[in-house]
C-alpha cells in the first residue's frame, strides 16, 4: 500500500525561535547598557530612551492602520518597533531635546521600515536611518555631548523637577582623537582613559559610552544563538587590526586599537546593528565580507573622514551591498551552475 505523499512549501526545517524570541532576547542584551545609561546620564537616558520607544510603537500602529491591517497590534507586538526606538535612542546624545528623539523615531519606524513594507522588507537599518536624518536635520544637536553624572553633580537625578537642558559638556574619545590626528599629537590623552572608556565613565551617546554592558549583552546574544559570531568577530578584529597599525605607523597621532573598539558606538554595532538578520548578508561568506565591511568603513571614516565616528554611515552603506553580497556568496549545489 502506498503511502500518502504530502507537499508543502519551503522551508521545510521548523524552528522554535520566532521572532518574537529574537526580539526579545536582542532587548535582554541591552538591559546591561541600558542600566549603564541611566547610571551615568541618569534624567536624559529615561526621557531620551522613553520617546525613542513610545514614537517608534505609535508611529507602527499608525502605518497599520493606514495600510489597512486588520491587526494594527499584531506587528507590534513582535517588538521590533521597541528595538527600533531603543537602537536609536542608544545612539543619541543625552541631552538631545525629547521632540527631536521623537521625531528621529517617526523617521526611523515610517520610512526606515514600514514604507518597505514593514518588518522583513526594509533594505537598511531603521534606527540608522532615523539617526542619519537627526543629524542632517539637527547637527548641532547631534554633536553635544554630556559629561556622565559620575563627573558632573548638577547633572539632575531622576526624581527632579530640575531643567535638564543645561549641563556640562566635554569632547568624546573620538573627537579627541580627530583632533589628535588633525595636530599629529595627543593621542596619549584617549589612551589614558582606557579604564573610563571600558566602563563608561565618559562623554558619548546615551547607549554606547559602557563598553563592558554592550560586552555583556554581546555574549549574551551569542550564547543564546540569536546572532551569530562571524559579524561582530569581523567587524572588532578589522578595527583592530587597522587601528593596531596605524597607531605603530604614527602613535602620537593615532589612538590605540583598544580605544578605537571600547570607543562610540563600534561595539554596539558589532553585536546589535550590523547583525540584524534583516539588512545583513545570509550567506556564511557573505557575513564576513559584511563584516570587515563594516569595520574597514568605519575605521576609513574615523581616521580620514570628516566625522569622528563612522559606524552609523558604514552599516548603511553595507545595507545597500547586502543584496549583491548575497547574490554573489550564494552556496551552489554539486553540480549545480551559479545564477549570477
Amino acid at each position: 500500500m502506498l503511502s500518502e505523499l504530502v507537499i508543502t512549501p519551503s522551508p521545510h526545517i521548523s524552528s522554535r525561535l520566532t521572532t518574537r524570541r529574537v526580539m526579545l532576547d536582542v532587548i535582554i542584551g541591552l538591559i546591561p547598557a541600558a542600566i549603564a545609561a541611566v547610571y551615568f546620564f541618569r534624567l536624559y537616558a529615561v526621557i531620551v530612551t522613553a520617546a525613542c520607544v513610545i514614537a517608534s510603537v505609535v508611529t507602527e500602529w499608525i502605518c497599520n492602520r493606514i495600510r489597512g491591517r486588520e491587526k494594527p497590534f499584531e506587528s507590534i507586538c513582535d517588538f521590533s518597533a521597541v528595538i527600533t526606538g531603543l537602537i536609536l535612542a542608544f545612539s543619541l546624545p543625552p541631552a538631545i531635546p525629547w521632540w527631536a528623539a521623537v521625531i528621529g523615531s517617526v523617521f526611523a519606524v515610517g520610512v526606515g521600515k514600514m514604507v518597505f513594507g514593514g518588518l522583513g522588507a526594509n533594505i537598511f537599518n531603521p534606527a540608522m536611518i532615523g539617526r542619519a536624518f537627526l543629524m542632517l536635520c539637527f547637527g548641532m544637536m547631534m554633536t553635544t555631548w554630556n559629561v556622565p553624572a559620575t563627573m558632573d553633580q548638577n547633572m539632575p537625578q531622576i526624581k527632579t523637577t530640575e531643567n535638564y537642558t543645561d549641563a556640562r559638556t566635554q569632547a568624546t574619545p573620538l573627537g579627541l582623537a580627530k583632533q589628535a590626528i588633525k595636530s599629529g599629537k595627543g593621542s596619549e590623552i584617549v589612551n589614558n582613559q582606557l579604564k573610563d572608556l571600558f566602563y563608561g565613565n565618559v562623554g558619548g551617546s546615551i547607549g554606547e559610552t559602557s563598553a563592558i554592558a554592550l560586552i555583556i549583552g554581546g555574549i549574551y546574544l551569542l550564547v543564546r544563538k540569536t546572532i551569530t559570531y562571524r559579524i561582530p568577530l569581523a567587524v572588532i578584529l578589522t578595527t583592530f587590526l587597522i587601528a593596531m597599525f596605524m597607531s605603530w605607523v604614527r602613535p602620537q597621532s593615532n589612538i590605540s586599537a583598544w580605544a578605537h573598539i571600547c570607543s562610540g558606538g563600534l561595539l554596539i554595532g558589532a553585536f546589535f546593528i550590523a547583525t540584524d538578520p534583516v539588512t545583513s548578508p545570509l550567506t556564511t561568506k557573505g557575513q564576513w565580507i559584511f563584516g570587515i565591511g563594516v569595520g574597514a568603513l568605519t575605521m576609513l571614516i574615523r581616521l580620514v573622514g570628516g566625522y569622528p565616528e563612522g559606524m552609523m554611515f558604514s552599516v548603511l552603506m553595507m545595507n545597500a551591498l547586502t543584496p549583491l553580497i548575497d547574490r554573489f556568496t550564494l552556496i551552489i549545489p554539486i553540480g549545480g551552475r551559479p545564477n549570477v
